[in-house]
């Protein structure tokens, strides 16, 4: 079912089924996929950049980097277009994040599994402490179990 939302761009109320945003703004923003689409397939513009393609047809730079991780401009026809890493900024061409801070996510994930292993396997070592002396009162308890 649909909702009723607010457009993000423009705040217009309209009914949220298909786009996140109003159908005006759909329109605008397909005018400017449009605009750097056909700048973009002239031969003479392929090796341009992100500056390049914004200060050429007006359109936001944010606007562009959605085209590209939407998939609607294609990289590989534009060897100098990317976009920046959402983390800390490095032009990338594919994904979210760049290599680097890829790696330093999945480091720190490693660790983390490593400090829990740890520290299952010392909670493991205390608990075989613990029940190193027990009654016999303990000890039919746990059969009962």
């Amino acid at each position: 079912m649909a909702d009723l939302s607010n457009c993000p761009e423009c705040g217009k109320l309209f009914v949220k089924a298909m786009r996140p945003v109003c159908e005006e703004c759909a329109r605008k923003r397909e005018e400017q996929f449009e605009l750097v689409s056909s700048y973009m397939r002239k031969r003479e513009n392929r090796q341009a950049s992100l500056e390049d393609v914004h200060a050429h047809t007006g359109v936001d730079k944010d606007v562009i980097i959605q085209f590209l991780r939407d998939g609607r401009l294609r990289l590989s026809q534009f060897p100098n277009l990317a976009f920046p890493c959402e983390k800390c900024g490095a032009d990338i061409r594919e994904g979210r994040i760049c290599a680097a801070c890829r790696k330093e996510i999945n480091d720190g994930i490693a660790a983390s599994e490593r400090e829990k292993s740890f520290q299952e396997r010392k909670d493991e070592q205390e608990r075989a402490k613990v029940q190193t002396y027990s009654t016999l009162e303990d000890r039919v308890n746990r059969r009962r179990r």
